[in-house]
């Protein structure tokens, strides 16, 4: 198994296309096979969605009637809101796994593979990139 960490600052956004990334990472570990993607955080996720298109702003309109800020949580330490973001990943996944056919994902057409992180506490982020081969 091949093995990578990607170093993420999400400081001035909450959505982070990282497909070119995973994508880079791919077309050097081996040809067919699967990749995964993790985010080793409490409080951030992977989404496969449509970028460019208005999915981020929907996303994050979903999200936030979902696990509204402004609600009181028992996890209430940090900047307001910071519980929703303890909430965030039972609902967007802090993993995913890809296949990968001649060194390339095998994505839909319009399918991107996102950070989702809303936490503003703490915008220093890894992700964990592992290949394993068929």
């Amino acid at each position: 198994m091949r093995t990578d960490a990607l170093s993420v600052d999400t400081s001035k956004r909450k959505f982070t296309d990282l497909t070119g990334e995973v994508e880079r990472f791919v077309s050097s570990a081996g040809s067919n096979g699967l990749v995964s993607v993790f985010v080793p955080h409490a409080t951030a996720g992977l989404a496969l969605i449509e970028t460019g298109s208005g999915s981020e702003d929907d996303l994050d309109n979903a999200l936030e009637g979902l696990l509204p800020r402004r609600r009181a949580y028992v996890h209430s330490h940090g900047s307001p809101g910071h519980g929703a973001d303890h909430v965030l990943p039972a609902f967007i996944s802090p993993s995913l796994v890809v296949p990968v056919v001649d060194s390339a994902l095998q994505l839909g057409t319009w399918q991107s593979i996102v950070l989702v992180d809303l936490n503003r506490d703490n915008p220093g982020r890894t992700v964990r990139l592992s290949f394993i081969p068929a």
